[in-house]
């Protein structure tokens, strides 16, 4: 294998830019998908009060077992 000197890589500010905008996009996307999560999760959670701990550990998993 021949060796190569190492390649400078040179960062602009329209990368800067563009990595920041970028960042803000995911940043909201993931903010709406924890607020509709947190919605379901709590209403989920209303009406599974009477459940055991371990029950919404295996409802949580998806373990189902046979009685």
């Amino acid at each position: 294998m021949l060796r190569r000197k190492p390649t400078r890589l040179e960062l602009k500010l329209d990368d800067i830019e563009e990595f920041e905008s970028i960042r803000k996009e995911l940043e909201s996307r993931k903010k709406q998908r924890e607020e509709a999560a947190g919605g379901e999760e709590a209403a989920a959670a209303l009406g599974a009060e009477h459940k055991s701990r371990e029950q919404l550990i295996s409802d949580r998993i998806g373990y189902k077992p046979q009685p």
